[in-house]
């Protein structure tokens, strides 16, 4: 699809992201949630459904659930109620899913992407609280499986779903959206967020019309979507799907679609339901939830620092740029990492930036390559502020520190421990790097003839094999005067 083609059109983006509460029971049962159980051992007759069983619902979920509306800006109801979402399949072993339909938890709220003269709010139509089904495990693909196993260990996990208005634009922002709402979960304590582990998930509904239109083209609903990279790589690859159906004069057709990340395709499953084919209608065993309004006002006073405010905060505290306040302040353990280090190491000249870059770059890097969480790794702000000391004194150089970095972070040793077990400190013998420096200027002449030319540039030459001659632990600083000092 060309650009020009492209250009023709608009997309129109909604979300539906499911969210599972942080509670240690299930929300109509005292089940266990835990993570990883052996399948179908964490369930009881009120989550399968049995006959003649009874809901009780689960207070400490209604209060995320509530601190999770405050903390998106939505209006909380005064009452909301439950109803039975009527459909076959078999991770839902009632037939059934309770849930909540006209009379949601929440309504209207927002949260802002993008930055300066771009910043947009984009509309949460409804938030409302509901079980979760089973989990399917197909021998195969979704479409060509044998068999599927399946296990209710999740059955009757509390949920929170967010709808999004369809005011997202691009992929590119549908992924911002969802990080600057992971980040408000995890900062409000409500869930941890961890899309490998089920407790965020996403479906996308998309459309394009022509690009100025005020009418909704038809809508397609993507599920199995995975990662955030999956949600911009899924929402382009059915934009342009769509846009190609209609050049070719054919029709789009209303319907859930399957994301194969393999593929990198789309691929139909069944026609989308609307809400009558869920055949809504109230809960029997369930009676109306009413909130007091003094008792929500005491939730709101529990919601921490959010993130947009700890971004703030780190600006005009610590004296960093927007951009690095914004990363540290995405992840709520990374930002208290962040805060333990200044804390330790003080906040001197320039000392709130240099932990910064520390944080954000080897840091970061090394929990990215090994695809862990902050709390995973074995580094301490101890570690990287004794790190930053070992510099600052002289006693190594920024390249060993680096290296230094991943093995603490793995094995959780002292910095120190590493630099003496390994001989790992810095040479500061002016007459051991003079030694040095004399072999690499009589192996280099004609480097040393461009630099006495007037190149100066071929001294960073010079500088680098001295460097790699040590191993990176000669005083950059002594090889520089050094080198000016033998070369005159």
């Amino acid at each position: 699809m060309d650009s020009a083609t492209a250009a023709e059109f608009e997309p129109v983006i909604g979300l539906e992201v499911h969210v599972e509460l942080k509670t240690k029971s299930k929300i109509f049962c005292p089940c266990p949630t835990k993570f990883g159980a052996e399948p179908n051992t964490q369930v009881c007759p009120v989550c399968l459904g049995l006959p003649g069983v009874l809901p009780v619902l689960n207070e400490g979920a209604v209060e995320l659930a509530v601190m999770a509306a405050l903390a998106l800006n939505c209006d909380i109801r005064p009452s909301s109620r439950f109803h039975r979402k009527n459909y076959f399949y078999p991770d839902l072993p009632k037939a059934y899913q309770i849930s909540q339909y006209d009379h949601p938890l929440a309504t209207g709220g927002w949260i802002e992407v993008g930055a300066g003269a771009s910043r947009k709010r984009i509309g949460i139509k409804r938030l409302h609280l509901e079980e979760d089904a089973g989990k399917l495990m197909h021998e195969g693909s979704i479409e060509t499986a044998a068999r599927s196993l399946v296990d209710f260990n999740r059955c009757g996990v509390p949920l929170i779903e967010i709808v999004s208005e369809p005011d997202i634009s691009s992929p590119e922002e549908a992924k911002e959206y969802l990080q600057v709402l992971k980040s408000i979960l995890q900062y409000a304590g409500v869930s941890d967020c961890r899309m490998q582990e089920g407790s965020l998930r996403v479906d996308a509904n998309v459309s394009v019309r022509p690009t100025g239109s005020a009418a909704f083209g038809t809508r397609t609903e993507l599920k199995n979507i995975g990662s955030f990279r999956s949600v911009v790589r899924g929402l382009q690859y059915e934009i342009r799907r769509q846009i190609e159906v209609i050049r070719a004069g054919g029709e789009v057709l209303q319907e859930t679609r399957h994301w194969d990340e393999q593929r990198e395709v789309t691929v139909a499953l069944r026609g989308k339901e609307e809400a009558h084919d869920y055949r809504y209608f109230p809960e029997p065993d369930l009676v109306p939830l009413h909130l007091d309004r003094e008792w929500v006002e005491s939730v709101r006073l529990k919601l921490p620092e959010l993130p947009e405010a700890r971004k703030r905060r780190f600006v005009s505290d610590y004296g960093l740029p927007e951009y690095d306040a914004g990363v540290l302040t995405a992840s709520p353990s990374l930002a208290e990492f962040y805060e333990r280090c200044v804390g330790l190491y003080g906040r001197g000249e320039g000392r709130p930036k240099t932990v910064s870059n520390w944080v954000m770059g080897e840091l970061t890097r090394f929990l990215n390559a090994n695809n862990i969480e902050i709390e995973e790794a074995r580094v301490t702000p101890s570690h990287v502020v004794e790190l930053l000391r070992l510099i600052e004194g002289g006693s190594i150089s920024g390249k060993i520190a680096k290296a230094i970095f991943d093995r603490m972070c793995e094995t959780g040793e002292m910095p120190s421990q590493i630099v003496r077990r390994e001989g790992l400190g810095q040479i500061s013998d002016e007459s051991e790097i003079a030694a040095v420096v004399a072999r690499v200027i009589e192996e280099n002449p004609k480097v040393v003839g461009d630099y006495k030319s007037g190149k100066a540039q071929a001294l960073g030459y010079l500088v680098g094999q001295v460097m790699k001659a040590t191993g990176g632990r000669a005083s950059p600083g002594l090889v520089n005067r050094v080198l000016r000092e033998r070369l005159g």
